[in-house]
């Protein structure tokens, strides 16, 4: 993990502004959702890429039940 130097406040809403020049090199865009993770003692925000409960695929996805699921494990799930 490397530094950026930046350093933001959060406001009294928990919020803080991801600046643009980290907005332009992750292409994150106005409206894209970020995922939030934690490990040990850090905070890791991560473009969110839906992929399938199963096996990660982040193609031919379907939502079920507010999962993805891709074609290939659901074909396999129904026997067919």
């Amino acid at each position: 993990m490397k530094s950026t130097g930046i350093v933001r406040k959060v406001d009294e809403l928990g919020r803080i502004v991801l600046p643009i020049e980290l907005r332009r090199v992750m292409d994150i865009q106005i409206k894209d959702s970020l995922e939030i993770m934690t490990e040990d003692d850090r905070i890791i925000l991560k473009k969110y890429e839906p992929s399938c409960v199963f096996c990660s695929s982040k193609e031919n996805l379907e939502e079920f039940k507010g999962r993805c699921i891709c074609k290939k494990c659901r074909e396999e799930l129904l026997g067919k």
